[in-house]
């Protein structure tokens, strides 16, 4: 499971190293991964709703997310509306994110100290959610980048754990190895008395 996690880790980060190269071809395909992981959740739902007789909602999210999926699979021209979705909703976030940080360190101000930091890069995401809106085309190289550094720091961190989680065990079988002679010792020195 180490070794398959570290391979993971690597492809992760080859990954990452090509989409930061491609950044507006990763863009695009996001449109796909994204139908295909609304297919497999809602595929994933309609199980678990059957399993556990969910709610008459989850079921209809469930199906919907399929159907949306599916129609997004057969006719390719709807990924580019899901990127497009995309790019507009990331504008919307850091826009409305901005404007909410300007708010609070507005009202935190004389309460607490740097409150103007907030202040900085709440105007800051405000400005980037404003210039995303206007030019859509910078926010898709952008995320592409971000996906990038995403998948590679999601490689770099898988194998990470993977080492870490094998010299955890070796840690673990250590300490139970002493504790048995450790046990053991203490038997032998009730014996002798």
């Amino acid at each position: 499971m180490i070794v398959l996690s570290i391979i993971m880790g690597v492809l992760l980060i080859i990954t990452g190293v090509s989409a930061i190269f491609t950044p507006v071809l990763t863009f695009l395909s996001a449109g796909y991964f994204i139908t295909i992981l609304m297919f497999v959740y809602g595929l994933m739902g309609l199980i678990k709703a059957f399993q556990k007789k969910s709610d008459a909602l989850h079921i209809v999210v469930s199906v919907l997310a399929i159907i949306v999926g599916i129609v997004a699979m057969i006719y390719p021209g709807s990924t580019l509306l899901v990127d497009a979705m995309l790019l507009y909703f990331a504008a919307s976030w850091f826009l409305f994110r901005g404007i909410i940080a300007v708010v609070a360190s507005i009202q935190t101000k004389g309460v607490i100290p740097g409150w103007y930091w907030g202040l900085i890069i709440g105007i800051l995401n405000v400005i980037l959610g404003i210039y995303s809106f206007v030019h859509p085309g910078v926010m898709a190289i952008t995320t592409g980048l971000l996906i990038g550094f995403y998948f590679m720091e999601a490689g770099i961190d898988m194998i990470i754990v993977a080492c870490a989680v094998d010299k955890v065990k070796d840690v673990i079988a250590d300490a139970a190895d002493a504790g048995e002679s450790g046990t053991g010792n203490a038997e032998a020195a009730k014996d002798g008395e």
